[in-house]
């Protein structure tokens, strides 16, 4: 796995910028709202005084289908509204959702589910084990489109390569190529939650869109809620769902969500008690949140980075390389303690890795550490450069420009003759923006043009997964705690392969 991280970073198309952790505010009579490691929440067993739930976590969702999503808000929405085989409790372990339990096999490569008795879709309908089937079927088929197919690679294919998955009343059975120590943490994994066949392909549109069936309100659910209003880039109302087999656990009549990314309304929202909850604090307002007890930072196992689209006409004409090194040069002139220090402000690790902190190495021990089998490039930082060498990295990064063919002048400036313009994509959430401004700056110091430009949040998704741009906004939180789920994105034609690596 180390010289898998080798081989991306030595291509200096990802560039780490911190380790997340997760920053949320919480009004003090709201109780019982969960998160894991990976970044989601969980809202369908909150407890509030008047059984109703308002809050923020991101402004219009791009996908609502779960095979579909490829977003951690989107994640959020997929877990209140549908159920997996499997899901994580407060503790953030894995426990028995839709499945009631399972057998593997001596060999660990067959698991047969036994799922509960009685389960049912929103509308009522029976949902049993075919229903698993069809969905994890759908999830790999290529005109499904789905970001995370490639997850599905662990499981045998039959001769009609379709998984070799069968199902029938209760049970359901899955046969791996291989033994898989993260299972079950697919099982929890939206992706991999039912969806209803027959509504999925008697809507309007599913030729076009597979994600057509849920596209409004009223689409059908397994989970605690049920989406019944849907006011696109106002608001969201998911209202209790009476056919979830966990029904009398949950308390809630009515979950609202704000659709929004300005940052100083949803702030002004939460004081004004509009919102219980928020999953965004204006960059002005972070000293003051901190001050409060409804202030909440939690872990997280995730890197916020930029990345390169490798076929950005930026390196044009430059060999493999020269188009790394000049990459190389921008990721150290990044000055990334000022992007933690005064605008994201919760406290974050710099970054040097792209496996961040905390990543289990699959051997009870943590990833990102040098050990007898593995020595980090650059030792005494743990990773691949050192963030705080300010003066060193920048007279490496002129030496790397002027090796990729850019002339500077005699004040250090590149010369009007070599010059560097590009774009930086974001979102248009405003400590996005900011660390997009703040990088401009970074790179001007050498004379660098750099120019911000911003999105929406769906369209910002779609331009970026189409490799509309030179430089991006990015970030990664783990499906699960395994190397391998940062690395094998970035195969050729993984759906979140963002940098277009072999396109």
């Amino acid at each position: 796995m180390h010289e898998a991280e080798d081989e991306l970073m030595n291509t200096w198309a990802i560039i780490p910028l911190y380790y997340y952790n997760d920053v949320y505010m919480q009004k003090t009579d709201v109780e019982n709202i969960y998160s894991n490691l990976f970044g989601f929440k969980y809202f369908g067993f909150a407890k509030t005084p008047d059984n109703t739930l308002s809050l923020q976590i991101a402004s219009e969702p791009n996908k609502l289908d779960p095979a579909l999503n490829s977003t951690v808000d989107g994640a959020c929405l997929a877990i209140l509204a549908f159920s997996g085989l499997y899901a994580y409790d407060a503790e953030g372990e894995l426990v028995p959702e839709l499945a009631e339990s399972y057998e593997m096999s001596e060999d660990g490569l067959t698991y047969t589910f036994t799922l509960r008795e009685g389960l049912k879709w929103s509308d009522g309908e029976e949902l049993n084990a075919e229903d698993v089937v069809y969905s994890w079927n759908r999830l790999v088929t290529p005109e499904t489109g789905a970001d995370y197919s490639y997850l599905a690679d662990i499981i045998a294919r039959k001769d009609d390569d379709t998984l070799d998955i069968a199902g029938s009343g209760n049970t359901f059975t899955v046969k791996l190529k291989a033994p898989c120590a993260y299972f079950l943490d697919l099982c929890a994994f939206p992706a991999f939650y039912p969806v209803p066949q027959q509504c999925v392909e008697a809507a309007e549109g599913a030729e076009e869109n597979p994600g057509a069936w849920c596209v409004e309100s009223g689409f059908v659910t397994s989970g605690p809620m049920t989406c019944t209003e849907w006011k696109h880039n106002e608001s969201m109302t998911y209202e209790k769902n009476p056919n979830y087999f966990r029904a009398d656990e949950v308390s809630l009549e009515k979950v609202q969500f704000m659709l929004s990314s300005d940052d100083t309304a949803i702030w002004n929202a939460f004081e004004d008690g509009s919102l219980q909850f928020i999953d965004t604090i204006a960059t002005d307002m972070m000293a003051t949140a901190k001050e409060k007890e409804e202030y909440h930072n939690i872990p997280n196992l995730g890197t916020y980075y930029a990345g390169f689209n490798v076929n950005s006409d930026l390196f044009k004409g430059k060999t493999v390389q020269q188009a790394a090194d000049m990459r190389k040069a921008i990721n150290l002139l990044i000055d990334r303690q000022y992007i933690v220090d005064t605008i994201a402000q919760a406290d974050q690790e710099v970054a040097n890795t792209f496996i961040p902190t905390g990543m289990a190495d699959g051997n009870g021990g943590e990833f990102r550490t040098n050990d007898d089998a593995y020595t980090y490039p650059m030792e005494d930082v743990v990773g691949y450069f050192d963030p705080n060498a300010y003066e060193e990295n920048l007279e490496e990064a002129r030496k790397l420009l002027e090796g990729a063919g850019y002339k500077f002048d005699e004040n250090g400036m590149l010369s009007a003759d070599t010059p560097i313009n590009m774009t930086y994509l974001t979102n248009d959430a405003e400590g996005n923006v900011k660390i997009g401004e703040s990088i401009q700056q970074d790179l001007a110091a050498v004379g660098i043009n750099v120019t911000v430009e911003t999105r929406e949040w769906s369209v910002f998704l779609d331009e970026r997964k189409q490799g509309k741009f030179d430089f991006c906004r990015e970030g990664w939180l783990a499906d699960y705690n395994d190397p391998i789920n940062m690395l094998e994105m970035w195969e050729t034609e993984s759906g979140n392969n963002d940098m277009q690596f072999g396109r």
